[in-house]
């Protein structure tokens, strides 16, 4: 688990398939056992597991200061 990305609320992720509005940078609104994001493109919010956000995360391009 020493791979693991660090991610927070408000961050801004990419992840490896594009929504299909074809923005691929999503904010991360809420943390949980689900991880609730909106895409940035058309402000659609997708709720999916932890586990399989993840595995689809491809890289984190803007810290949310606390």
């Amino acid at each position: 688990m020493e791979n693991q990305k660090q991610f927070g609320i408000n961050d801004v992720v990419e992840m490896k398939k594009p929504h299909p509005c074809g923005e691929n940078r999503w904010k991360v609104i809420r943390l949980g056992m689900d991880i609730r994001i909106k895409c940035l493109g058309c402000d659609h919010s997708v709720l999916i597991p932890r586990k399989e956000f993840t595995r689809k995360l491809k890289k984190i391009l803007e810290k949310h200061e606390q």
